[in-house]
């Protein structure tokens, strides 16, 4: 009965959290929409500014009422003024609460490329857009052979977007493995890592090539849950989940690896492909050696 209490007393406090913010994050929203120029820019940083209360807040909720320890390694060299491409792996939506405890207001904001089309979605696409989360325009193959004088156009409409990062710093998560990882899953692949499934390179190749100069450095951040079974949000709101390390790696940006054809050249596909595998390869060597540490 205590854990149903505490993880609906959780849930409720989250949700005031929301209602309490989000009308003010939609205010700052529609004055963005409506001004141009250096004032559309302040409104960006109020809205901003809301986006980080309102995880802060979550940060204290989470602190009051669970007993979750969130182990966070190296984080005090991160700075909100540079821009960050975050590489994590991905197993479970408490991964959301711990880069949130990582990053919130020690980097920029965090953001996900968006598909353009959930720019329509009722408030919140007016609140991603706001957040300035990109919208990405990505044609299939199969379009573009029907329609080849298009081609290259999907890179350039997501990169027009991300003309405001030239203004301020960002951080760009993304994760390789395209889906949260499952021992089923990782079979399935036949996975050659413990810890992890394939990574797919095409996703932070578009993201090189779309911001990769707007970029300072890749955040490599493995989040490791020491219990043997992956927990879900609700056993973070129940007060199950004991502890979460969450280690942050910052590498330097190969400038080899920005704005490549990876669709169309082989050879910088392989070389993609290569960095990806080795990140991985020693992802998954820190997770084992991570798990091995709580449990000695």
């Amino acid at each position: 009965m205590r854990r149903l209490l505490t993880g609906c007393l959780v849930t409720l406090l989250l949700l005031l959290n929301t209602l309490l913010l989000i009308g003010p994050l939609l205010l700052f929203a529609v004055f963005k929409l409506l001004l141009r120029g250096h004032r559309r820019d302040q409104a960006s940083r109020a809205v901003m500014w809301v986006a980080e209360t309102w995880a802060h807040i979550d940060k204290k909720i989470f602190a009051a009422c669970i007993p979750t320890r969130w182990d966070i390694r190296g984080a005090h060299n991160l700075d909100r003024d540079t821009s960050y491409l975050v590489i994590g792996n991905h197993q479970s939506w408490v991964d959301i609460p711990a880069l949130i405890q990582a990053l919130n207001r020690r980097a920029p904001f965090f953001k996900f490329f968006l598909k353009r089309e959930l720019v329509w979605v009722p408030f919140l696409g007016l609140a991603w857009w706001a957040l300035d989360y990109p919208f990405m325009k990505r044609y299939s193959k199969a379009f573009l052979a029907r329609h080849p004088e298009l081609k290259g156009q999907d890179l350039a409409i997501t990169k027009a977007a991300c003309e405001l990062f030239k203004r301020q710093p960002v951080t760009v998560v993304n994760y390789l493995e395209g889906t949260r990882f499952t021992p089923a899953k990782r079979e399935a692949q036949a996975s050659p890592f413990r810890y992890l499934l394939k990574p797919k390179a095409g996703g932070v190749a578009f993201v090189l090539a779309t911001m990769g100069e707007q970029l300072d450095r890749v955040l490599d951040v493995t989040v490791v849950y020491p219990s043997e079974r992956i927990p879900g949000f609700w056993n973070l709101l129940c007060g199950d989940v004991a502890q979460v390390i969450v280690d942050i790696q910052s590498r330097p940006i190969d400038p080899a690896l920005v704005n490549g054809d990876y669709e169309n050249d082989p050879a910088f596909r392989q070389a993609m492909q290569q960095w990806v595998n080795q990140l991985w390869t020693e992802k998954d060597a820190r997770i084992a050696a991570l798990r091995a540490e709580t449990q000695a």
